[in-house]
């Protein structure tokens, strides 16, 4: 007889068992897969909104730098513009607000509190620029009592910061004439005789600081009290412009000036996708990691500012720089693998057990396609009993052929084949009984 594979019951793998076996498990992993690739560490959004500030010219440069290097990985930084640093601390805080990050002038939030908001840290000094008409031994604020003093525009940080300046030296609305301009139109005003002391906070490279530290008409101020102010606050760091740093050929400045500044601080929203965070954290080290008349390269972006918390990501920043796989991969690549890592760890607890289960479950879905006639075995035997006459004989040796039959068409696993001639080898069993019975019917008719 030739041998036909094609008929061999036993197979090297059972398809429909196993697949019985593996399905309910392969779906409640792609359905913990989804929940926790959908939920438990949502897509980062491709937008971010930046509050900036409509006069701070510092601010909006620093933002639209921020966007070109967002945009080369797929994020587009939209600006808001507002009335300064105060409109964009109410609009972090505001829940209903669209505003995801804004710049912030570090004492700011000094006295308002900082709520959820978290801090992504310093970006660079704003020295408080002081420009007055006066003498050259005017080394403290309080000489400029009763002058006309421009403190900047109400709700921005330079309006805040001059205004606490001022009154812990003694200067207030009552005794000083104070004019809420900054800017151009306060430097405007003091050239022109209109002001007698202005007060500034901007960057050294700023041309109109610039301009006016080389006007013959106006005098900088050097502090001799900025020591003190930095002691007092901690927000507020004493600098020191070096004689001549301004113009080496002409001496500009003839002397070292004593300067007191805060920080431009990047401040987020709590929930911002932390993402998000790591990646404005490697855009504002490429922009503000340089060097600078007050500072040397690698000191910003730092945890100087003290209004507001770290957010986890900035802390982890300055403790170890970018993980490892943020700093090599591109953004899309990087927040994938992430993502795939925190939503596969946690099935690892799921899986283990489940390669447990799933042989155990695969044994026993086999086994039962023979059990059942296990059953039907176990009760022909218990028939046989009954068994009085030949008809009796033959209708359980009908039965048994049935069986036979249907087990003879089972297919299994190679593995499992002991158990198809273990049942075989009971069948036999149970026909022995039964033409042993045939025989003493035989022999009583």
């Amino acid at each position: 007889m030739k041998f036909d594979p094609r008929n061999n019951k036993f197979t090297s793998i059972f398809t429909r068992e196993m697949l019985e076996a593996t399905l309910p498990s392969v779906l409640l992993i792609c359905l913990a897969l989804f929940f926790a690739y959908k939920f438990i560490d949502p897509a980062p959004p491709r937008k971010i909104v930046i509050a900036t500030g409509e006069s701070d010219l510092n601010y909006n440069a620093f933002a639209a730098i921020y966007g070109v290097y967002l945009q080369k990985e797929g994020i587009t930084l939209t600006l808001r513009k507002t009335s300064g640093d105060t409109e964009n601390l109410r609009l972090l805080k505001d829940s209903e607000s669209d505003v995801d990050i804004a710049f912030i002038q570090d004492g700011v939030a000094h006295s308002e509190g900082a709520g959820s908001l978290l801090s992504l840290g310093s970006l660079y000094y704003q020295p408080v620029w002081i420009f007055c008409r006066c003498k050259a031994s005017t080394t403290h604020l309080s000489a400029l009592k009763g002058k006309r003093i421009a403190i900047g525009y109400a709700g921005n940080g330079t309006h805040t910061l001059v205004s606490t300046l001022l009154n812990e030296s003694g200067i207030n609305a009552s005794n000083t004439r104070l004019v809420e301009i900054g800017g151009e139109e306060a430097a405007t005003a003091l050239r022109q005789g209109k002001l007698d002391a202005a007060l500034f906070v901007d960057v050294a490279n700023s041309g109109m600081i610039h301009e006016m530290v080389t006007d013959k008409r106006l005098r900088l101020l050097s502090l001799d009290t900025a020591e003190a102010f930095s002691r007092k606050f901690a927000f507020m760091h004493h600098l020191v412009l070096p004689e001549g740093a301004m113009d080496l050929a002409r001496n500009t400045p003839s002397h070292d000036v004593h300067l007191v500044a805060p920080t431009a601080t990047l401040v987020v929203k709590e929930s911002m996708h932390p993402a998000l965070v790591y990646l404005m954290m490697k855009v504002i080290a490429e922009v503000h990691g340089g060097p600078s008349m007050f500072n040397s390269k690698g000191e910003f972006p730092s945890a100087k500012d003290t209004d507001f918390p770290l957010s986890t990501q900035a802390l982890n920043f300055y403790k170890s720089g970018l993980p490892i796989i943020d700093k090599y991969l591109p953004f899309w690549a990087a927040t994938f693998v992430n993502r795939t890592l925190i939503v596969i760890l946690p099935l690892l607890a799921l899986l283990i057990p489940l390669t447990k289960i799933i042989p155990m479950v695969y044994v026993w879905l086999v086994k039962r396609k023979l059990f059942r006639y296990y059953g039907e075995l176990r009760f022909l035997d218990t028939q046989l009993q009954e068994i009085k006459n030949a008809e009796d004989v033959q209708e359980c040796l009908d039965k048994l052929n049935d069986i036979e039959a249907k087990v003879v068409n089972v297919k299994l696993p190679v593995p499992f084949s002991q158990y198809a001639y273990e049942l075989r080898a009971h069948i036999e069993l149970v026909r022995s009984k039964l033409n042993h019975h045939k025989f003493q019917a035989t022999a009583d008719s």
